[in-house]
């Protein structure tokens, strides 16, 4: 059983209701989504649907208002966005109850997530004031060569999840200050957060004198996803998600010359050199494999030891995994929440089964926690497999709290484990060398969109363009000058002198 209780069906309930209370939505009572928790594994509310016929005009409403907001001077967009960050900061606990309702997310992660939102408000309100072109020096006299950057139209974000509330602030937040107007399908796991966070959006609409329609909320299941992919006026997809999912919408909107941001599947692994700080190291690699009861993109899901010290970093790692609290994400006491689904219980239960097939051992975990107070939930103990070599069951990526243990003898051997998967995203090395953290960081080092140097694999901050590599897509969103995607390049060339000079001197008549 969890080490924690779960609460009752109707306690969460009536939490997520309190909590839509005081943020002021009401619920689009009717057929076709299920509001769920995966704390008790029992639906909540049944929900309305947004029709195909709804989600069209959703995007004509969005056309409609970009006509205007792209000419809204961008610190006046940022306005809108600021009122936005002051509204969640309002709402942070109420906001973090839902996602722990939804993504069954422990507290303490639940109130990151709603942080980073108010962390990306902040970063777009300050981008608002710094989406800067640039003057090129021109080859002929008297002219001006130089880049500006304009609104590039209707963005559709559709988001997973496991960040039901964070990826969709850190696209919305700064595509509203580069001009677009946004049209989000959110997974319809998470119905709740959603209708909450697009409630909050359109009050700062209100607020700051911006027509709604700059945003607008489609609550479905993947037909609809699918519309804003095929549809062409839908400027720029940015979907998060798995690579299989990656696959069949690139391809599409490539189709349609349309843009997309795909935020794929990981793979991510932490390297532990000889030279590293074991107690660091145990902290680190903890958080990332265990934390979100491993469903982020960005979890530890292998572990490359140096051989001299395998023993002793594996032993510590077992060891914190025996101790790690699972049940109610509401209690203080609790360190791994519940998974989303007996899905995705089911699929670890079957990647252990491979591991072992393939030559692996499993040191610990793996092992269901069912609750009588929550039969239909998930709940399951991190496992940590020891494997004799990257067979094929770790080249996948399996959204669950489970460790793969690899050894290796020098530094080259880690970097081609680490670099020999399908995904690019997240990646890690525990070292006090510096050459080794350099040469890690290096060209021919990782080869994934982020890398890190005594960190674990997860846990990035705004700032930072975030994004992966090969099959995690190529995207980049949040910080940085990401900001980019969601806008058009144009260069121009100015002519202020009295004579016209053709390029390269032609001499055309």
């Amino acid at each position: 059983m969890p080490e924690t209780i779960p609460p009752s069906t109707e306690t969460v309930r009536e939490l997520a209701l309190s909590s839509l209370r005081r943020i002021g939505v009401v619920l689009p009572e009717g057929e076709g989504l299920h509001a769920r928790t995966p704390i008790t594994g029992e639906t909540l509310f049944r929900l309305a649907a947004t029709t195909a016929e709804e989600a069209d005009l959703a995007v004509s409403d969005a056309v409609g208002a970009f006509e205007t907001w792209r000419t809204t001077p961008a610190p006046a967009r940022g306005v809108l966005v600021r009122r936005l960050g002051e509204l969640l900061r309002e709402h942070k606990n109420d906001l973090a109850d839902l996602v722990t309702i939804e993504a069954g997310k422990i507290r303490s992660e639940a109130l990151g997530e709603i942080q980073e939102m108010i962390d990306i408000c902040e970063f777009a309100v300050g981008l608002s004031r710094q989406l800067y072109g640039r003057t090129i020096a021109s080859e002929r006299p008297g002219h001006r060569l130089a880049e500006t950057w304009h609104p590039l139209g209707v963005v559709g974000v559709i988001s997973a999840f496991n960040f039901p509330a964070a990826v969709w602030s850190w696209n919305t937040a700064v595509a509203l200050v580069c001009g677009d107007t946004v049209v989000w399908k959110p997974s319809e796991l998470t119905p709740l957060i959603s209708l909450a966070c697009s409630h909050l959006l359109d009050r700062a609409a209100a607020d700051t004198g911006v027509p709604r329609d700059v945003h607008r909320l489609v609550l479905a299941g993947r037909d609809i996803g699918e519309m804003l992919v095929e549809d062409p006026r839908v400027a720029l997809v940015s979907a998060t998600g798995s690579t299989r999912m990656g696959r069949a919408i690139g391809p599409k909107v490539a189709a349609r010359f349309g843009r997309t941001l795909l935020e794929l599947g990981g793979n991510n692994a932490s390297i532990v050199a000889p030279s590293a700080d074991l107690d660091l190291a145990l902290s680190g690699i903890v958080f990332a494999a265990a934390g979100t009861a491993g469903q982020r993109c960005t979890t530890l899901r292998r572990l490359i030891v140096h051989r001299d010290i395998a023993d002793e970093m594996v032993d510590r790692v077992v060891a914190a995994y025996r101790k790690l609290p699972i049940g109610d994400p509401f209690s203080d006491s609790t360190l791994v929440g519940p998974l989303i689904s007996r899905v995705a219980a089911d699929a670890m239960t079957q990647a252990l089964a491979r591991a072992e097939a393939e030559g692996g051992k499993v040191l610990v975990g793996g092992d269901s926690r069912l609750s009588e107070e929550a039969p239909h939930a998930s709940y399951v103990a991190p496992a940590v497999v020891r494997m004799p070599e990257q067979t094929a069951v770790v080249l996948e990526e399996t959204f669950a709290p489970i460790l793969y243990v690899l050894t290796y003898e020098d530094l080259d051997e880690a970097i081609a484990l680490n670099n020999a998967v399908p995904q690019g995203l997240s990646s890690s090395i525990f070292t006090l060398d510096q050459r080794e953290a350099e040469r890690f960081l290096a060209a021919d080092g990782s080869d994934c969109g982020i890398s890190n140097v005594n960190i674990g694999t997860s846990g990035a901050e705004i700032g930072g363009a975030f994004g992966g590599e090969k099959e995690t897509g190529g995207g980049r969103e949040s910080g940085s000058d990401s900001w980019r995607a969601y806008m058009r390049r144009a260069t121009n060339t100015v002519n202020y002198s009295s004579t016209l000079t053709l390029a390269q001197n032609v001499s055309f008549l």
